[in-house]
């Protein structure tokens, strides 16, 4: 399976925006899937997490209350809705089949303040 992301660029604090990862495959329905994030000089971490059925979500405690995970299985798509945003949530962004391991290309968020 292949990602493809998109929705990412330029937004002041307190905008938002809503990003979009797309998968080539049906197989996606069959896999939970993930949103990490990289900031300049961090490490890759965990956003948020959605399971193949979407019962079961989970988030960093950074964004829970400001970011949503869902997903669409008859468009082999995750979304993540990201509301008030800090410059803190710079990053490239990226999905991830967490069964396969397969990653996105990555999206890249910028907030200014």
């Amino acid at each position: 399976v292949q990602l493809v992301e998109s929705g990412g660029g330029l937004v002041q604090a307190g905008g938002s925006l809503r990003l979009s990862c797309t998968a080539s495959d049906a197989t996606f329905t069959l896999d939970a899937m993930s949103w990490h994030r990289q900031a300049p000089g961090k490490q890759r971490e965990l956003v948020a997490s959605i399971s193949r059925t979407g019962n079961a979500i989970t988030y960093h405690d950074s964004v829970r209350g400001r970011f949503t995970i869902s997903r669409d299985n008859a468009k082999n798509t995750i979304y993540l809705q990201m509301n008030d945003l800090k410059p803190g949530d710079t990053a490239v962004y990226y999905c991830k089949a967490v069964l396969t391991g397969t990653w996105g290309q990555g999206t890249l968020v910028t907030v200014s303040s």
